[in-house]
């Protein structure tokens, strides 16, 4: 890395706590390293009482753009000059944009993005689809505004009855309000309800977060007959690469079942795009770090 970097080198940085578990430093610089781009990225230990002086620090060094992550992705929006429009319907940034460095800060949200895109690139069309999506917190509150501005036609949210469950409703309210989709809520402890919808649904997205460290062992989905064989089934966890989820539609006949990994890389994508205006090496990147994946 060193070799690309003098008087000019751009930097980029990931503004959250805690950080030093990210593998996003060594995706953006693996992808700037491989198309000779003369940008640098970097992760800094910043919460919620650091925020403020951060965001200013990025005005003031005229650094070209941040992610942001937990627990700044809310704190972050009365900080900037102007939010696109998924990231104001989703109410969390996890990208910023400091276009020229000149100090106007543009807040993204690439999340909903990156699920789009990796349910488009396995051949799922999402545009007048009917979804069951289960867990409506940072994740998921991004998949259903996305899904919904990208033309879902009725989307069926499902949360447990915790803090994350007052969230769902104003999601659907807002979604219902700004976008052509009907999105209606329910808890996920209603069992019957969440049949009925997937037996309506063409996908079943599961950003619960059930799946991954400490609930490796668990699903949300445990009988069969909430499955079938045409019905797509994508977990936002990418590690395990395949959850208890996966394991399970697959053993009861899902032919498409379909793990995290591509949402991760495509949002990461998407905002080294606004960083840079080029498109990431996806495939390279895949290949490099997430080939066990």
């Amino acid at each position: 890395m060193t070799e690309r970097l003098d008087g000019h080198t751009l930097l980029i940085s990931l503004l959250a706590t805690p950080i030093r578990h990210s593998k996003s430093p060594t995706m953006h610089n693996e992808a700037f390293a491989k198309l000779k781009l003369p940008y640098a990225y970097l992760a800094f230990e910043v919460g919620n009482d650091e925020l403020a002086d951060a965001i200013q620090g990025i005005r003031a060094l005229g650094i070209r753009g941040s992610n942001i992550s937990m627990p700044n992705k809310q704190k972050v929006i009365p900080l900037l000059d102007e939010l696109d429009e998924s990231a104001e319907l989703i109410g969390a940034v996890n990208t910023v944009t400091n276009k020229d460095g000149k100090g106007h800060l543009v807040g993204y949200n690439t999340d909903g993005v990156g699920a789009m895109k990796a349910l488009a690139e396995e051949g799922v069309e999402v545009k007048d689809a009917t979804v069951t999506l289960v867990g409506c917190g940072g994740a998921g509150t991004a998949i259903a505004v996305q899904g919904a501005l990208d033309g879902i036609k009725e989307l069926h949210i499902f949360n447990q009855d915790d803090e994350f469950y007052p969230n769902a409703v104003s999601v659907a309210e807002r979604i219902n309000q700004k976008t052509n989709c009907k999105a209606t809520v329910e808890y996920l402890e209603n069992r019957e309800a969440l049949k009925e919808a997937m037996d309506k649904s063409s996908i079943y997205i599961d950003a619960s977060g059930v799946g991954m460290h400490p609930l490796e062992n668990e699903s949300v989905i445990t009988d069969p007959s909430f499955l079938r064989e045409d019905l797509v089934v994508f977990d936002t966890v990418y590690s395990p690469a395949e959850t208890e989820l996966l394991k399970f539609a697959k053993e009861h006949g899902v032919k498409k079942a379909i793990n995290g990994l591509g949402m991760m890389l495509y949002q990461g994508a998407v905002a080294f795009k606004h960083f840079c205006g080029e498109d990431m090496p996806v495939e390279y990147i895949h290949e490099l770090l997430f080939k066990d994946n």
